[in-house]
């Protein structure tokens, strides 16, 4: 696999190991985040401000940074760091930022099942601008494997689990006692779209940024979350009265930023070093983790469209980065 597939050319096997270990351990965060955070509802809801977990995740992985440069895990670069290279991360963040509240914003125009269908048009969104920025042309067998991918989320949204006894599929209890209709809007729809193009515009100029800029990880890492600490502060301060920046956390809410700052700075590894199509298969491949996961610890059912889902996955992966 070349750079561009999302492989490390040239590696021994002690560090393409430690390349796939840091794959797996993002793709179980990435699983997790949903399940962790039903575990934290208190009366079928989240009982903290979620600006707050977002701020808070932020604030840790900038600390992490830091942490890692004090202590020497990566070098600092010779001389005095050259801050005006900090400035075209105030852009990512910002790209970061609107997408995270759009995420929001997108559940008063439509339902979340159509949501996490149509969401799955990010994979095409980030697949085109990824070409188109980064100059790299997919082969057929490529374009069909992302093809399968897109399919592969939209049949495990719409329907990889259920409530037992339910033939509805329901994310959670209390939305199948209250189904909501499939709908969407003409705004929904134009907000999904805008949407998609902002996760895939946000992701592909990260790594390009972060490809040309010869600095190391640690220090772009906080260049782009300090820009992100302040405009998810300014956010949080925003918001209206609520609750504080810690009300209502408890130790599941603590591991969910925890694991959501530690697989950020692994996403920023494989956006240095790998490529924005490796994320998404992280993405996808997380789909099978949190399936499986809510059925173990929220009691869903994993039904044949998950089990079909799973199978576009690993079918994909074969077409994207199997021999050609």
């Amino acid at each position: 696999m070349s750079v561009e597939d999302g492989g490390m050319p040239g590696l021994g096997r002690p560090r393409q190991a430690r390349w796939t270990l840091m794959l797996l351990l993002s793709t179980a965060m990435y699983g997790a985040h949903a399940p962790l955070l039903a575990l934290c509802h208190v009366d079928g809801r989240v009982p903290f401000r979620p600006s707050s977990a977002v701020l808070l995740t932020e604030l840790t992985k900038l600390l992490l940074c830091a942490f890692s440069l004090l202590i020497g895990w990566q070098a600092w670069p010779q001389g005095a760091p050259p801050w005006r290279q900090a400035a075209p991360f105030a852009l990512s963040a910002l790209l970061y930022g609107a997408n995270n509240n759009l995420v929001i914003y997108l559940q008063r125009y439509m339902d979340p099942s159509t949501y996490q269908v149509l969401s799955n048009l990010k994979i095409g969104s980030t697949a085109v601008l990824y070409c188109l920025c980064l100059r790299h042309r997919l082969s057929v067998r490529q374009a069909l494997a992302l093809l399968l991918l897109m399919a592969a989320g939209a049949c495990c949204a719409a329907g990889g689990l259920q409530v037992p006894g339910n033939t509805l599929p329901s994310p959670s209890p209390a939305a199948a006692a209250s189904p909501m209709p499939l709908h969407i809007t003409p705004l929904g729809l134009l907000l999904l779209i805008v949407y998609c193009l902002i996760s895939g515009l946000s992701s592909v100029y990260t790594e390009l940024l972060m490809k040309r800029q010869r600095l190391p990880l640690a220090l772009q890492n906080l260049f782009l979350y300090t820009f992100g600490v302040l405009l998810n502060l300014g956010l949080h301060a925003g918001g209206g009265p609520g609750p504080g920046l810690l009300e209502g956390f408890s130790g599941w809410a603590a591991l969910v930023v925890l694991s959501q700052a530690l697989n950020g700075l692994l996403m920023s590894a494989v956006m240095k070093h790998g490529s924005s199509i490796t994320r998404l298969f992280v993405v996808s491949c997380s789909l099978v983790v949190n399936a499986v996961l809510s059925a173990v610890l929220l009691r869903l059912q994993l039904t044949a469209a998950f089990f079909l889902a799973t199978l576009l996955i690993g079918l994909a992966m074969r077409l994207y980065y199997g021999s050609r």
